[in-house]
């Protein structure tokens, strides 16, 4: 090993190995050794801003010495990228939870379980070996189990912490098996070497076949996917620093799993026809669903989960530079929402106090013409920079997105501004879409869904859906079959409450019963389980923060 490659061992592992250490005195409390809370903030403040100089110091290594040999840790420009994300993500929860929760009790604990969470998720980033990549995976859920019950006397919390604990399991189990092939297969575990065996098309075993399928299902059920999404949204019982952090950072490792693993997932028809259904599904369902919720969290809690079946979908489609794009855009967006959240109880009372006519058709009109135009300058520039064919999907997402947004403008008589920054997001789609290719590697020669394939009408057809019903909600809410799938999407079709049934049916759950001197807690199974479904429920019922 050269000097070079054996500093970049070192400064990777010291990640990690900080935060564990200041993890330590966050959550020390004895007689010899005690801190108050304002000392253990500043010792995890102090940490989270040394993982960002260790990671811009990554960088830089990375930048002067490229490594040509990796064994456990890896320098891909793909996890520096995710790192540096991190360690941003870091410096933002760790700051702001001073302010939120430096004067509850279990401060320390808190933060003690946050910075082994943010370690967990630093070794997955960095781990070069499938034995350290599961470790770090199933350390990241055990961590974050102790952040979700933080309020251990809260019904909703305790069984959100339940449904996901049991659905890591699963996934766990399913990551395992599938490296499990994976090493029996390629006689090693070093993740570089078994993807090196897939940059090109290659016949693939049965094995690694199942083995494709079951990365899909671990990203799947990470994404909080339909119908394993309940514990997602009832979730939000947690701090908000743990909302942010999970949302801006943890649910995207199924995202972050398909991208690594896209050399082998992108030759698996049924891997691929797997995330395509499921995924899209879920797009449609949850964007459609988070319409009729009132709670400002709630709904960042179903935005998550459809735009995380969006970012799968492009992983399917073969646009894995743009499902980065996503998941980097996504994480940034999440930490900012849910960190504001305060404040977007205000403006969403101020805007539904406003009179809003509906576009008549001629606005419609009007506004899909420049946003054709844009999406087809868009399309030309993305040709140019990046000649390879790409899903017809895509481009049909964003025509659709920029109609919705100009038809307002157009209704209320503005029309520079929001062109112009219409064209400079389509601009901007391209770019930055073709910036990401060097961190994903040159995916062109592997068996991607062209255009006009099974897979991209797929695609293109649930947007379709996704976009008509969103314009019957929306403007027709009077018209009987719309009030109709109004009732069933307030309802969240009901999917999660069959699930928490089956869930305590197959394995049960004592969760709490909060404090009534009007009636005796009850504690029997069938009890419990009924009051679980009614939490569940709850969630249809929830109020305005």
């Amino acid at each position: 090993m050269s000097i070079s490659s054996l500093l970049m061992a070192i400064v990777l592992a010291a990640i990690p190995l900080t935060l564990i250490l200041a993890a330590v005195p966050a959550g020390l409390q004895t007689r010899r050794f005690a801190f108050n809370d304002d000392q253990r903030w500043h010792v995890a403040w102090r940490a989270v801003q040394l993982i960002a100089v260790l990671t811009l110091s990554a960088i830089a290594l990375a930048l002067l010495f490229p490594a040509a040999e990796r064994h456990w840790l890896s320098d891909h420009p793909l996890r520096l990228t995710l790192l540096l994300l991190l360690s941003v993500m870091a410096l933002v929860v760790v700051k702001f939870s001073r302010r939120y929760l430096a004067a509850d009790p279990g401060f320390g604990r808190y933060l003690r379980w946050l910075l082994l969470t943010l370690a967990a998720v630093a070794l997955v980033f960095i781990s070069n070996h499938l034995l350290l990549f599961v470790l770090g995976w199933i350390a990241i859920s055990l961590a974050l189990h102790q952040l979700l019950m933080f309020y251990p006397d809260r019904p909703r919390a305790a069984l959100a912490a339940h449904k996901k604990f049991l659905l890591a399991r699963l996934a766990e189990t399913s990551l395992l098996v599938a490296f499990y092939l994976l090493w029996q297969q390629h006689g090693t575990a070093n993740i570089d070497t078994i993807l090196s065996a897939y940059q090109t098309p290659a016949a693939l075993s049965l094995s690694e076949q199942v083995a494709a399928v079951l990365i899909a299902l671990t990203a799947l059920i990470k994404c909080a996917q339909l119908p394993v999404h309940g514990w997602l949204i009832q979730v939000v019982e947690a701090p908000t620093p743990v909302s942010a952090l999970l949302h801006a950072g943890v649910i995207n490792l199924g995202g972050f799993l398909l991208i690594l693993f896209a050399p082998l997932f992108l030759q698996v028809a049924a891997a691929q026809w797997l995330v395509l259904v499921v995924a899209g599904l879920t797009t449609v369902l949850a964007a459609l669903i988070m319409t009729t919720r009132i709670s400002v969290k709630v709904r960042l809690a179903w935005s998550t989960s459809a735009q995380m079946g969006l970012m799968l979908i492009e992983c399917a489609l073969g646009l894995v530079e743009l499902a980065l794009l996503h998941l980097l855009a996504h994480s940034a967006y999440k930490a900012w929402a849910f960190l504001s959240s305060g404040s977007a109880v205000q403006q969403h009372v101020q805007q539904s106090l406003l009179i809003s006519p509906p576009p008549a058709a001629r606005h419609w009109l009007l506004a899909l013409w420049p946003a054709v135009a844009l999406v087809t300058a868009a399309w030309w520039l993305s040709a140019l920079l990046h000649p390879a064919a790409q899903p017809f999907s895509g481009w049909l997402l964003l025509a659709l997105a920029l109609t919705a947004w100009l038809t307002y403008s157009i209704r209320d008589g503005v029309w520079l501004r929001p062109l112009l920054l219409a064209g400079a997001l389509a601009l901007a789609y391209s770019v930055l879409k073709t910036l990401m290719m060097p961190l994903t590697g040159d995916l062109t020669a592997l068996l991607r869904p062209g255009v006009f394939s099974a897979a991209d009408l797929w695609a293109g057809a649930l947007f379709l859906l996704l976009f008509a019903l969103w314009w019957l909600l929306r403007w027709r809410p009077e018209w009987p079959p719309v009030q109709r799938l109004s009732v069933a999407l307030f309802a969240g079709l009901y999917l999660d409450e069959w699930f928490t049934r089956i869930t305590l049916r197959l394995w049960p759950a004592r969760l709490p019963v909060r404090a009534n001197p009007k009636h005796k807690p009850q504690h029997s199974a069938g009890q419990h389980d009924a009051s679980a479904v009614a939490v569940t429920c709850h969630d249809n019922k929830e109020q305005l923060l």
